[in-house]
């Protein structure tokens, strides 16, 4: 219960989980990774592995996520199975690091994307103040949205993940059914494509599959944010996992598929020449638009991206009002708005800390060192379930993970594998997300002590 006596309402169903989920996973880079991707595994037979590689991987993380949310369906999702698994110390941390830095970074990224694609589209050439006006603005108008009910903005996310699905499904038919496409592209590889901005020790062999997974999982990120509003499905029981788990897998199937159109219509190289300013998608387009396609493209980007921005910051808010019920965050965070029964006052204390970062221009460098230690608490959410099989047998689970122990034991092998990568090959990035990590430390103490 909030601290106001209103309690949350569980107000999504199973469409609007699953889209919530959807929408919060399809942002941009299923459109703009391709090139990068190619640069560094070379074929498009292994572009595809690699999408469908990190799909299950992170399929297996949804596995496992779904034992854990039916049995534990409450707001904060992840900073809840930390805290119940670890501590109460870990879980602040978390929520410090997603707050602060992973979810409102994040948001900021969106926001500003969400301004430059409306600028390509309108023609016009805005300055930097102009855009971060435009990016602080689509920040309010998410952030009102997501103050009605929760059911409105599950509407809403349905409504957009609809477009998002119908997009993806226009590019990859109109260039198989339009454009002049040729299957023999599949036997080509990348050599002689300008790869512009790929470093060379990022092409070929297990270090250039260990980028493009990167990549990929970029690509996938966000399937796990569903679980912060566990508190917030009916019948969660039954629900959260089949939205986490179908979500996932829709997601997965409509990447391969728009690759696969890709590679159909150019060649390798002339994907791996593209340039950094424009993306794969843009010139699949081109083939069968014609000299319309770029602000077509930047008219979908800005709508995917805005739908993501949605989705994200009306999952992200129950973290802060999770950690504010339970003591260790600012206490007024943890009331409920009486009449819509959402955490208004979290919603605006991240669209500002996120409208910050916007005009310090630092929210690309915060989110690159946060990204380490949000892996780090992945691989520990994955973990948990194995603490709450020993402690808690007799726990209710109504869906045991698929496949245990082997399936959560994998994404913690391949998790450890690229964390350990990171450490090696971004040393700086790694440890600086740990510094943001432990400068939470004295803020726990604090708040810790008052909670007593």
């Amino acid at each position: 219960m909030a601290a106001s006596g209103v309690t949350l309402v569980r107000g999504l169903g199973l469409v609007a989980a699953a889209s919530m989920l959807i929408s919060n996973v399809i942002g941009t880079g299923v459109f703009l990774k391709a090139r990068v991707m190619t640069c560094n595994v070379d074929t498009p037979g292994m572009v595809i592995a690699v999408w469908v590689t990190a799909g299950a991987l992170s399929l297996a993380g949804a596995l496992t996520y779904a034992e854990l949310a039916s049995a534990m369906p409450r707001s904060g999702g992840e900073y809840v199975f930390l805290r119940e698994a670890y501590g109460r110390a870990s879980a602040f941390l978390y929520g410090w690091m997603r707050f602060f830095v992973g979810n409102t970074g994040g948001a900021a990224a969106l926001a500003v994307g969400f301004a430059i694609f409306l600028n390509i589209v309108s023609g016009e050439v805005l300055p930097p103040r102009a855009i971060s006006a435009v990016a602080i603005g689509a920040l309010l108008l998410v952030t009102l949205v997501n103050c009605a009910a929760v059911s409105v903005g599950g509407r809403i996310a349905t409504a957009l993940t609809a477009a998002k699905i119908a997009l993806i499904l226009g590019v990859g038919l109109g260039a198989f059914l339009v454009a002049r496409g040729d299957w023999a592209h599949f036997a080509l590889t990348a050599a002689g494509g300008a790869c512009e901005g790929v470093e060379a020790a990022a092409r070929g062999g297990a270090a250039g599959f260990a980028a493009a997974m990167l990549g990929a999982l970029w690509g996938y990120n966000g399937w796990n944010e569903v679980t912060f509003v566990s508190g917030e499905v009916k019948d969660p029981r039954r629900n959260l996992p089949l939205a986490i788990i179908g979500g996932i897998s829709v997601v997965g199937a409509l990447y391969v598929f728009v690759n696969t159109s890709y590679f159909y219509v150019l060649t390798p190289a002339q994907v791996a020449s593209v340039p950094a300013s424009s993306t794969v998608a843009t010139q699949a387009i081109a083939s069968f638009l014609g000299p319309a396609a770029a602000k077509v493209m930047a008219a979908a980007l800005a709508m995917s991206v805005f739908g993501a921005l949605q989705a994200m910051t009306l999952v992200t808010a129950r973290i802060p009002h999770a950690m504010a019920e339970d003591g260790l965050f600012f206490r007024g965070l943890a009331r409920l708005s009486p009449r819509t029964r959402v955490p208004i006052r979290a919603l605006f204390a991240q669209a500002a800390w996120a409208s910050l970062l916007v005009l310090s221009g630092t929210f690309d460098e915060l989110t690159d060192y946060a990204i380490f230690a949000i892996l780090i608490f992945m691989a520990l959410t994955t973990a948990s379930v194995f603490v709450f099989r020993r402690r808690q047998p007799d726990l209710d689970r109504p869906y045991r993970t698929w496949g245990y122990p082997v399936v959560p034991a994998l994404f913690l092998l391949v998790a450890a594998w690229l964390i350990a990568n990171t450490l090696l090959t971004s040393p700086r990035q790694a440890f600086a997300g740990l510094g943001l990590m432990a400068l939470g430390v004295p803020f726990y103490w604090y708040w810790s002590r008052r909670s007593r």
